[in-house]
């Protein structure tokens, strides 16, 4: 299977999306999974990657595999999700999250963007985002510009979070998010199907890392006959 630079394994692409269908209560707690080799039949993989994540699965305390018997779901409150702050889900709950990166510039900090960071300029990052092949949002990202001098389109992620844990030394650990109404930016790809200007939900987010600063600030337009924004408290 060819892959876009950046993508997870296939394998974790599964957990991943295994976890968010559990967050999403389409499995729920002591639910039986399918028999294996149907279940990777269904999703086009092979049984031994299945089996890979099944166990990844396992080791996070998600899934308990009974011999001679299958594989049960355990939620529990803390899966360790890569997009365990990721808020969109598809309309009937889960989906995968996916991400294309559109472009990357370094500029100067617009001003209506809320106060972050201690440089004057940013990493603009635009992207559109997916749910199971779906396109369902696009991102524009701004990380303060002190964190990374450039960045290479090739090297990011299709979790920014993790990317800057792995790449720079950066932990994201709490976001304000706020919900409003906004308009589809002009840049919008036509693969969005929500053409320029069109009214929209809007979310905007100001992350906060380890030392308190906040690191970034992101604006996420999403097709509300898509994608809903989900907030769970636990």
């Amino acid at each position: 299977m060819n892959q876009p630079p950046g993508s997870l394994p296939v394998y974790l692409q599964i957990v991943e999306l295994l976890v968010r269908d559990i967050a999403a209560n389409r499995l729920i707690d002591g639910e039986k999974l399918p028999p294996e080799r149907e279940m990777a039949a269904e999703m086009g993989i092979a049984v031994g990657t299945l089996r890979k994540a099944l166990a990844e699965l396992q080791s996070r305390g998600l899934l308990e595999r009974v011999q001679g018997s299958g594989n049960y779901v355990r939620a529990i409150s803390d899966p360790q999700s890569v997009y365990a702050m990721f808020r969109l889900e598809l309309i009937g709950g889960g989906g995968l999250p996916t991400a294309e990166v559109l472009d990357i510039a370094r500029l100067a900090k617009p001003s209506d963007l809320p106060d972050f960071g201690s440089s004057t300029e940013a990493h603009r990052i635009r992207r559109i985002r997916r749910l199971s092949g779906k396109p369902a949002a696009l991102e524009e990202i701004w990380l303060d510009g002190s964190y990374v001098e450039a960045m290479d389109i090739n090297d990011l992620s299709e979790s920014l979070y993790l990317y800057y844990r792995k790449k720079l030394g950066l932990w994201i650990v709490r976001a304000e998010d706020q919900v409003g109404l906004g308009k589809v930016p002009e840049w919008a790809p036509p693969v969005f199907g929500q053409p320029a200007g069109a009214p929209v939900p809007l979310v905007t987010r100001v992350s906060q890392a380890r030392d308190g600063a906040r690191a970034e600030v992101s604006r996420t337009w999403f097709d509300p006959e898509i994608a809903r924004y989900v907030a769970r408290l636990k």
